[in-house]
């Protein structure tokens, strides 16, 4: 038995036989090319069609995991009109003078490698998104098909690393769960775990030997993966998969009843969430509202100040999916250690009391005017 530790980002047992995740790998060589012009248009037709795919993907996204999350495939059309993205690949090849596999190849590295090393966590998982859209490009440009895998009965997919074109294509009904060695918490394949309801851990180092075709166990409240355990392993896991598919039918058993405890109290039961994708659980759990709605998400993963009309897009989303009943919303908290670069706040000694959310806001009256309008105005579409 093998026993790796990794980090949780959804709880929960499975138990089964492990399929490992290989990619088709593609060896892209630099060769020179005399018509820089053509070569550049050849790209330019590859986009397209990668841009024709995106749009197939996204419908089939909204169908599996809800408009929120397939949202990630609109984002990826944008990125493949990113003028930084597009630059430099038409750079390399009329500079260079070389063909357009390597240009995007080398496009991309240099573009991953960029997110990878920023501090939030945030931006760091978008170092896959990069990759996803690149190899999604050079797919176009060799014609060749994308890797899918065929699953011919439900396994724990094990990969080095999983996009999100890769995870949408998946049959979810035989998906175990997730364990990955590389990844983040704000990763596609994460917040497909979160949504799926099912275990997932990333940060696993895999044996030397490969861990396909073999049984395993994933621990996602220990964040333990188990590969060949032993029979006694396998008896507590099962009995605490039980228990945990025990304490899920009774919480769905409660499911559209009014929250009264046994002497008569009747209580609010509200949820959390940190940006709109996260209405989705809220909605499936059945809470009676929104009590906290972290609106920095809009901040943290924006390069610059989110406008007016960014900030109402998603507030209403919200209100709107809530259907009336109430959102609170937490305005802007940067500070501590939620930090944004554009904001040039100052390091400070003590964060946690210092210069951050509701004192930036009546200091900087202009921001904090523009989110007030934004909520203000998504107000008309529910109960905010």
């Amino acid at each position: 038995m093998i026993t790796i530790k990794g980090k949780s980002v959804f709880g929960g047992v499975s138990i089964g036989k492990i399929m490992f995740y290989k990619r088709n790998e593609k060896v892209i060589k630099r060769t020179h090319v005399d018509d820089v012009d053509a070569e550049w248009k050849r790209f330019c037709d590859a986009k397209d069609t990668a841009v024709s795919q995106l749009k197939e993907l996204y419908d089939k996204a909204i169908e599996d995991v809800g408009e929120a999350n397939a949202m990630i495939f609109e984002i990826h059309q944008m990125m493949l009109e990113d003028l930084d993205y597009l630059e430099s690949i038409e750079n390399i090849i009329r500079t260079q003078e070389v063909n357009a596999e390597f240009a995007v190849a080398t496009t991309a590295d240099n573009f991953a490698q960029m997110f990878a090393a920023m501090d939030d966590a945030y931006m760091q998982g978008r170092a896959a998104d990069v990759r996803d859209v690149s190899e999604r490009l050079l797919q176009a440009l060799s014609s060749q098909n994308e890797t899918v895998m065929v699953m011919d009965e439900p396994v724990i997919i094990a990969a080095d690393d999983l996009v999100p074109s890769e995870t949408v294509q998946l049959d979810k009904e035989k998906v175990l769960s997730f364990v990955t060695m590389y990844g983040s918490a704000n990763s596609h394949t994460a917040i497909l775990a979160r949504t799926m309801n099912i275990p997932a851990l990333i940060g696993v180092d895999f044996p030397e030997e490969g861990v396909d075709g073999q049984f395993g166990i994933v621990d996602g409240f220990d964040a333990k993966f188990f590969v060949e355990p032993d029979e006694d392993t396998k008896a507590e896991y099962r009995k605490l998969k039980e228990e945990n598919e025990q304490k899920k039918r009774l919480l769905q058993e409660l499911k559209g009843k009014e929250n009264i405890t046994r002497d008569g109290t009747k209580i609010n039961l509200y949820a959390n969430i940190g940006g709109v994708s996260d209405v989705a659980n809220v909605l499936a759990n059945d809470a009676g509202g929104i009590g906290l709605f972290r609106s920095e998400f809009l901040y943290l993963e924006s390069e610059d100040y989110p406008t007016e009309e960014a900030q109402f897009a998603a507030y209403k989303t919200v209100a709107e999916n809530m259907a009336g009943k109430k959102v609170i919303i937490r305005t802007l908290d940067i500070g501590a250690d939620k930090q944004v670069g554009y904001f040039g706040l100052e390091k400070e000694e003590n964060p946690a009391m210092g210069y951050r959310a509701i004192r930036i806001c009546l200091d900087r009256t202009e921001i904090f005017k523009t989110q007030l309008r934004a909520i203000y105005r998504a107000s008309y579409y529910g109960t905010i």
